[in-house]
């Protein structure tokens, strides 16, 4: 039961995703509601059947002040989709600071990008202009919607009406 399922804030805003199991006894516990529920599959007792949730609703709402992606190595990497922003490889994935540590770079999402261990190397204490060497894409901070929608890994139909709206892409 790999399944993820989506749980909204009291105001239906987009709070964090979940395992199955944990969602079904938030329902169950009346702690949420159910709001979209999967139309292939059940979860089976001995003597019920449940319908399986997506998306699910708290009867509270939670105030989070922060509401923002944690920087992580792993996070950066999907963000960049597991690719060198130089050559465009998968393979011996590191991470790269653009403006080098050395000449002022900081640890930061608009200064760190996904690079594979020869680009990292070649590129040295240069900046990719000054190693003649495009990127791809320039490293941004993704916003938790947008975060959520497109690296969460999986993105189910009924979680697009809230995961479509209230914040731009960058």
């Amino acid at each position: 039961m790999g399944r993820k399922v989506l749980i909204l804030n009291q105001d239906y805003s987009a709070l964090s995703i979940c395992s199955v199991p944990k969602a079904f006894l938030l329902v169950y516990l009346n702690k949420a509601e159910l709001v979209a529920e999967s139309s292939a599959y059940y979860l089976r007792t001995v003597s019920s059947v449940f319908p399986m949730p997506t998306v699910i609703r708290l009867h509270r709402y939670i105030n989070l002040p922060y509401k923002g992606v944690m920087m992580t190595r792993q996070n950066i990497f999907k963000r960049d989709n597991h690719r060198c922003v130089y050559c465009g490889t998968h393979e011996d994935l590191t991470l790269d600071h653009v403006m080098p540590k050395s000449r002022g770079g900081r640890t930061s999402w608009e200064n760190l990008a996904t690079a594979c261990k020869r680009c990292n190397t070649r590129k040295g204490d240069c900046t990719p202009e000054e190693a003649s060497m495009p990127m791809r894409q320039r490293p941004f901070k993704p916003s938790f919607i947008l975060f959520m929608r497109e690296y969460s890994g999986t993105t189910e139909e009924s979680w697009m009406p809230f995961l479509a709206k209230r914040e731009k892409a960058y």
